[in-house]
């Protein structure tokens, strides 16, 4: 029932379901961990098993409250259906609602005055809890965080706060100091690969994905595995090529961002890792992985992406000649 669908977050899922099971959910929960692991998929679902009217605590999923908890309005707002189910979000809402203020840079103050404080002073409208689930809480301004602070200390009955981050450090100590956390690391790559096969997308992205379904998802992308493979084969070429211009060449036509450079080096490290793995000429890949590596850090640690690809690509034709890997700084 309920969170038996997501994977790779055992140790979350098991302190939520003790909790809701014993009748004793925090009033203020804060779901911390990288992008994309399930965070907000197990908040929509706590919501539904706090809503639910049908005496199920860990959520039924097939009566009205559970239904409408998971569905959104046709309109903007996108928000619940439910309504006892209250959503804040920067931009979700439109300025007219809040007083003719944007919210460019956070979520506004006015967004909890406006649409989450009123709602607070009544009981929920259909007697079980009222939820209030945050995104992205980490946006929330100065003002807006300390105008939550009473509330997330001495809620209402029944009034259950979730705030979901992927950068606690960002939010405000106050804040912080008031909320449970529950913690969501990266997903292994066993209910990642999982997870990709039931949306029909090629598992093989899993092992560059960093534990991230969101990330996976850009990485089997057409376009961006087009644009992988073609690095790979240009990188093949260069340390093939006769001469070393053809590696100074091959820098020239690098990925422009940083972003992109380095995801297409992640891609060509694992393509060397797994070419070891599978027996072609073990020592010679296993050199070449490591060299990549190398670049890899050599980029994150801002060096210049030109100078660390002919680096790379010099080395790696070195090592295709038999030359030792040199050692690193």
């Amino acid at each position: 029932m309920g969170f038996s669908t997501i994977l790779g977050q055992g140790a979350a899922v098991r302190t939520l379901e003790r909790a809701l099971s014993s009748g004793k959910v925090h009033h203020a929960l804060r779901f911390e961990g990288p992008p994309g692991v399930g965070k907000e998929t197990t908040a929509w679902r706590l919501a539904q098993a706090l809503l639910c009217n049908a005496g199920n605590p860990l959520g039924c999923e097939s009566c009205s409250a559970c239904e409408r908890a998971l569905q959104r309005s046709a309109e903007p707002p996108a928000v619940s259906r439910h309504p006892d189910l209250l959503l804040v979000e920067r931009g979700l809402y439109p300025p007219a609602l809040l007083g003719g203020k944007s919210e460019a840079t956070g979520i506004s103050v006015e967004q909890i005055r406006t649409i989450v404080l009123p709602r607070l002073g009544f009981s929920p409208h259909e007697g079980r809890a009222l939820v209030v689930l945050i995104r992205d809480a980490d946006e929330l301004t100065t003002s807006a965080a300390n105008a939550l602070l009473k509330t997330l200390e001495e809620p209402p009955p029944r009034t259950h706060f979730v705030l979901l981050t992927t950068r606690p450090g960002r939010l405000l100590d106050t804040i912080r100091s008031r909320t449970l956390p529950v913690r969501f690391g990266p997903l292994p790559l066993g209910p990642l690969t999982t997870l990709l096969e039931r949306e029909g997308l090629p598992s093989e992205v899993a092992v560059q994905a960093g534990g991230s379904l969101e990330r996976a998802r850009l990485l089997a992308e057409p376009d961006a595995r087009a644009r992988r493979d073609a690095f790979v084969l240009a990188a093949d070429q260069a340390i093939l090529a006769e001469h070393d211009q053809a590696a100074l060449d091959f820098a020239d036509e690098r990925p422009e961002g940083r972003a992109e450079l380095l995801e297409v080096l992640a891609h060509l490290s694992t393509v060397y890792a797994e070419r070891a793995r599978a027996g072609h000429d073990l020592l010679r890949f296993a050199r070449y992985h490591e060299a990549v590596q190398r670049s890899l850090v050599e980029v994150e640690s801002n060096a210049s992406p030109a100078l660390a690809l002919e680096s790379l690509l010099l080395r790696l034709r070195g090592l295709h000649r038999g030359a030792p890997l040199p050692p690193s700084d």
